[in-house]
């Protein structure tokens, strides 16, 4: 897949295409399905399939508290990465920025659409609004796309149980911890990936070292301790993971994610690890003492090994 940052630069590659666009975050069952039906559609017409990423979110570029936004399902990367497993041809990272947001939406759709991407169709849902104080709607998008000559279909949504599958709906199923819900809305294991970075060493004093792993995010979308799997290369190991704010020890600061790989003992500074999600063992707890928090944390263990057989027998 080709990656570009400018919609201009997009005849370079092709004479024209076949567009979605949609923040992606999670890269769900929903976003699946838009995804076939470009693909179906730009084979159809002999183009190809290009997908518009909006980054950022438009309600993390208009806060002046980013974290107080929804948690981020996935960052850029991984999107990009889930969009190309799914056979898209291109990817244009569309920066949120003013620029963008005072475009109006008949600009929005003639500079980018028109004469940036040469669009043959564009494929959106019906509730999609753009441009300047969001005046572009659907109807809009009918109206210039038969005067510009490209098609506009309207995007199938994905319903399970009669509840249409969203980015909300999957953050909500982490949040309660249904990581079996939010696997069948995602079509895989929820993940997070991030480089291990020196912490304070905390763990390793008290017997139960930890990689500390960089999720990149100010806000995570759970909080926690969890059976997992690290992903090391090819390598799967069996970890204790918790995310949050370490409230026995540490007073202040954002939420970290610490991962105690079972039965590993080496140097894993630099590496990235995927942390692959199994079940949820715990919230976080506050407690009276580092005494106390060592006997939860063999009490934890011992819960994880459980999980991880039976998941593994399932």
């Amino acid at each position: 897949m080709i990656v570009i940052d400018d919609p201009n630069t997009f005849s370079q590659h092709q004479p024209g295409c076949v567009a979605t666009i949609g923040k992606f975050d999670g890269v769900h069952l929903g976003h699946q399905l838009i995804l076939d039906q470009l693909k179906q559609k730009a084979e159809a017409l002999n183009l190809p399939a290009l997908a518009i990423v909006i980054e950022p979110h438009p309600e993390e570029f208009f806060t002046s508290d980013p974290s107080a936004c929804p948690a981020r399902l996935s960052l850029i990367d991984e999107k990009l990465a889930l969009i190309e497993s799914f056979g898209v041809d291109f990817a244009l990272v569309l920066r949120f920025d003013k620029q963008l947001s005072e475009l109006s939406a008949e600009a929005y759709i003639r500079d980018i659409l028109v004469n940036g991407l040469g669009i043959a169709a564009f494929i959106v849902g019906d509730d999609f609004k753009f441009g300047n104080k969001r005046k572009g709607d659907f109807a809009l998008l009918k109206r210039e796309g038969a005067k510009h000559g490209f098609e506009v279909l309207e995007s199938a949504a994905y319903e399970r149980n009669g509840q249409r599958i969203s980015s909300t709906y999957v953050r909500d199923c982490l949040e309660a911890g249904d990581f079996a819900l939010a696997e069948q809305l995602l079509g895989r294991k929820y993940t997070i990936k991030g480089e291990v970075i020196k912490g304070q060493q905390l763990g390793g004093k008290i017997g139960f070292p930890t990689c500390n792993i960089d999720p990149r995010r100010l806000k995570m979308p759970l909080l926690g301790v969890f059976a997992c799997y690290a992903r090391l290369d090819e390598v799967l190991l069996p970890a204790a993971v918790n995310i949050g704010f370490r409230p026995t020890v540490q007073a202040e600061g954002g939420a970290l994610l610490e991962a105690h790989l079972l039965d590993f003992r080496g140097d894993l500074y630099g590496e990235t690890l995927e942390i692959i999600f199994v079940a949820k063992v715990r919230n976080e707890m506050k407690f009276d003492s580092v005494d106390a928090l060592k006997r939860q944390l063999e009490e934890d263990i011992a819960r994880v090994r459980e999980l991880i057989i039976s998941e593994s027998h399932d």
